[in-house]
């Protein structure tokens, strides 16, 4: 055998194969793994070999993202950043000091806000005109499905008391009608489309500026939630296109081109010419992303029944399903039959039995075709469908930060669900016991990309920031090699990258070296680890 380009020794060594073996030493060939054993590997160690001496830290197969949004994530980075803190006047002076550094911008635009800040969720375009009375300001809230604009932004979109809500949002409005300055689901759309729009450079900048933070994170490949134009954003197809023909794309990116739910059927013969369109070197778009509702905070996430008022009485209101349930099994079952892979946004009750009963269409229509169909989010899972998720071959795509005591969940959730839902919510030890495959992601710019944050709210449920140490229904704790698992092997399989996410003979080396060995350590300091060393095909691309 060739002597190896790389060796690491003296592990431990963490392979994620279906034994959870863990191993020593590892060596490299090129951009695959040659050999995965003890001692013996060293055998492979030659005058030119690089090698690196663990020293007891651990060695993980390159962490992946289920379903983030890199190059929005990357662009609001250079934009006004409301994230790391819930203080309305921390806020306040950042969107004033923004605004005041950048005089040439005709808009201020960004995010980051949580809604836990404000009574009821909502803040006022009366704040916002308090530090920018004369430009419009257009401003995310961390979970991207509300916005916040001030009085101006409003008055040049044309929206009054007279306008009505679209059909896919809301207007949160004064008690006249006059809009407030939030804006829910659809309606962000009606003020983001006249902001001025960010160039392909722009775009470009954006993915490199994420690549780079996300491979100092771990991670080496994700799957890109939402390629298409939506509520104002532009299509990131391009940068990830120009980053994969010069070779600046490191990671291993999949996408999911976007489901327009104002159209049916017809667009499927685009999304295939996309498709063939969309692939080059490490990146490719076989997935179709349909966001079948909203979220709980704000009252659209579809629930089986209503959502509760803040006396605890039952409302007229469920939700919203997005695309019509009849429609979207037509829908699957089409797409399935064409080989794509079907990413779903399923956050309510009503949401996740509506795409598990289209992809039990699309297999009783097609077979089993293997196209690996994933519902995201999953916040409130009935009883009665968690063991559906393993019997139709359907992923379990979680994003376990969320899943854990903090005021949106205690405060803008669970008093409107109600104690039976609330406790129906994220439950990855029911999934993972029933035989699901979970696969992990972060929603990042949503919510942190770091994938030991996730790990470490998957294996505690409990925030590794926050001051409340309660523990969010413990019985859906994931152990650590299964929660390891779901951001490696599980986040592979979805992105159908088989020959990655664990560390065997022939798999290409994505690799990552922690700083300490997260077996041995007590579980609530697993937030404390930190990220070394990344490798892509055995390439460094982070190290500290």
């Amino acid at each position: 055998m060739a002597k190896a380009d790389l060796v690491f020794t003296r592990g431990p060594v963490l392979t994620v194969d279906p034994a959870r073996t863990r191993a020593t030493s590892l060596a490299v060939v090129g951009d695959r793994i040659a050999a995965v054993g003890h001692d013996e590997v060293l055998e492979l160690v030659g005058p030119d070999t690089e090698v690196v001496d663990l020293t007891g830290k651990l060695l993980v197969p390159g962490f992946q993202d289920a379903h983030i949004h890199a190059v929005s994530g990357g662009m609001e980075l250079a934009e006004c950043d409301l994230t790391g803190t819930v203080g309305v006047p921390e806020y306040l002076e950042r969107i004033r000091a923004y605004a005041d550094a950048h005089p040439d911008h005709t808009w201020i635009t960004g995010g980051g806000w949580s809604m836990e800040s404000f009574d009821g969720g909502l803040p006022t375009r009366q704040l916002l005109d308090s530090v920018v009375p004369d430009r419009p300001v257009l401003l995310s809230n961390r979970d991207h499905h509300g916005a916040w604009a001030n009085t101006r932004a409003l008055e040049l979109a044309g929206l009054t008391a007279d306008t009505p809500d679209p059909a896919d949002g809301r207007i949160e409005r004064e008690a006249d009608g006059t809009p407030s300055g939030v804006l829910q689901e659809g309606a962000i759309g009606l003020v983001a489309r006249l902001a001025p729009a960010a160039t392909a450079e722009d775009r470009l900048a954006g993915l490199l500026r994420a690549q780079k933070l996300l491979h100092s994170l771990g991670i080496t490949a994700w799957q890109d939630a939402l390629l298409g134009s939506f509520g104002g954003m532009l299509d990131p197809a391009d940068a990830y296109l120009t980053a994969a023909r010069d070779g600046s794309l490191t990671a291993r990116v999949t996408g999911a081109m976007w489901w327009d739910r104002e159209r049916g059927a017809e667009q499927i013969d685009e999304l295939v010419a996309k498709r063939a369109e969309l692939k080059h070197g490490r990146f490719r778009a076989g997935s179709v992303k349909i966001m079948q509702d909203g979220i709980a905070e704000n009252f659209t996430a579809a629930l089986s029944s209503p959502y509760l008022d803040a006396c605890g009485c039952a409302t007229a209101n469920t939700g919203i399903s997005f695309v019509d349930p009849k429609a979207l099994r037509a829908y699957v079952t089409e797409l399935d039959a064409l080989d794509f892979q079907v990413h779903f946004h399923a956050l309510g009750d009503r949401a996740v039995r509506e795409a598990l009963d289209a992809v039990e269409a699309a297999v009783a229509a097609n077979g089993r075709r293997g196209n690996r169909h994933h519902l995201a989010h999953l916040q409130v899972v009935h009883p009665d469908d968690i063991a559906r998720f393993a019997r139709l071959g359907a992923i379990a795509n979680i994003q376990p930060l969320w899943a854990a005591h903090e005021p949106q969940m205690d405060e803008l959730t669970i008093p409107f669900l109600g104690p039976e839902r609330a406790a129906w919510q994220y439950p990855f030890g029911d999934l993972l016991r029933s035989g699901a495959t979970l696969a992990a992601g972060s929603d990042w710019p949503v919510s942190s990309p770091d994938p030991l944050a996730g790990i470490h709210v998957a294996v505690n449920r409990r925030d590794p920031e926050a001051e409340d140490d309660r523990v969010f229904l413990p019985e859906q704790r994931l152990d650590l090699p299964g929660a390891i698992a779901a951001y490696t092997a599980g986040t592979a399989h979805v992105n159908g990258l088989d020959d990655t996410g664990t560390l065997v003979r022939g798999n290409l080396a994505d690799l990552v070296v922690l700083d300490r060995d997260i077996l041995t350590a007590p579980p609530e300091e697993i937030a404390e680890a930190k990220v070394e060393r990344t490798y892509v095909g055995g390439r460094l691309v982070h190290s500290v």
